[in-house]
């Protein structure tokens, strides 16, 4: 095994949630051992901690300071993975987008020669006008103004090992009901990107040495809403029946929904951003960062038949 690889620590705040899970399986698979994670959701934590036993789980909420930043001083990269994602609460996404993020480049200013690997999201050339993508404009900004250098990854909707907000709720909400509602036609275009693939970026942007550009990292197959679905309930095997439902029925239904659950997992926001027909640049990133693209069938069989992580299932 690589030496350097075992001793070069490896910081992941907000690394207990989809993408953070599944690159740490990546990074100990390719030899990698200093890895530290933190993050403030506890049951994710311990959902990380039960995999991985060996490695620094902790506690923080980056949107304070505290004594997680001493980890920083002898850290060898930094993937900042902190990311509010759904919720009604415009606070949490000016904490967990903002406020964490600057307290983070101020730690990592404090490191010696740290690498940084920021990632943003494709919503940043979105037309939506939502928390999410408004807040993640910012940060995004935040960053490249900081005078710290680092790629900037933009991915498109992720999914894959450990998905709980995305295709891994809407599998779990299919096997349940005998019915799933899709708004509309569905045919709302999606580019969906496989999180495997990603983290190999993420990897790729560490050991190349990657140390600036903005990058639109996006699926390179286009793929319907509602074929998507078809695809999901192909793999695993669910028996539900898919109808279609009017758009207003099903956005006053995601509003009554979300008047009773503070954090839902899918939002009139959200729905508003999936119907907005957005398309993202697609790049040659196998190319550039020397990694393969996993066709979106083969990959929803990855996400949903692995006998170990695809049984994994974390908390909103």
């Amino acid at each position: 095994m690589d030496i350097d690889k075992r001793s070069q620590k490896i910081l992941l705040p907000g690394g207990a949630g989809l993408v953070g899970q599944n690159l740490v399986a990546r990074l100990k698979a390719r030899g990698y051992r200093n890895l530290v994670v933190l993050d403030k959701h506890r049951a994710n934590l311990e959902v990380l901690r039960r995999m991985h036993p060996e490695l620094t789980i902790e506690y923080a909420d980056l949107a304070e300071r505290g004594d997680w930043e001493h980890h920083f001083a002898d850290a060898h990269a930094v993937v900042m993975l902190q990311a509010q994602i759904g919720g009604n609460d415009y606070r949490d996404f000016e904490r967990n987008n903002l406020d964490s993020t600057r307290h983070v480049l101020d730690a990592i200013r404090t490191g010696n020669d740290i690498r940084l690997v920021h990632i943003s999201s494709s919503v940043v050339e979105s037309a939506a006008d939502d928390y999410y993508t408004n807040t993640k404009k910012a940060q995004e900004q935040m960053v490249l103004e900081s005078g710290i250098r680092c790629p900037v990854l933009r991915p498109t909707l992720m999914f894959g090992w450990f998905d709980r907000k995305h295709l891994g709720w809407l599998s779990r909400f299919m096997r349940k009901v005998p019915v799933f509602p899709v708004p509309g036609d569905g045919r709302y275009m999606r580019q969906p990107l496989y999180v495997g693939d990603f983290c190999n970026i993420i990897i790729s942007c560490i050991e190349q040495r990657i140390s600036e550009g903005v990058f639109n990292i996006s699926g390179h197959e286009q793929v319907d809403y509602i074929d998507i679905i078809r695809e999901i309930r192909r793999a695993t095997g669910a028996r539900s029946l898919i109808v279609n439902i009017p758009y207003g029925l099903f956005h006053g239904l995601l509003w009554l929904w979300g008047k009773f659950d503070r954090n839902p997992p899918f939002t009139t926001q959200q729905l508003a951003a999936l119907v907005a027909r957005d398309e993202f640049e697609v790049i040659d990133w196998p190319r550039i960062f020397s990694v393969r693209s996993t066709p979106f069938a083969e990959a929803i069989r990855e996400t949903f038949c692995d006998p170990t992580y695809s049984r994994v299932v974390l908390e909103f």
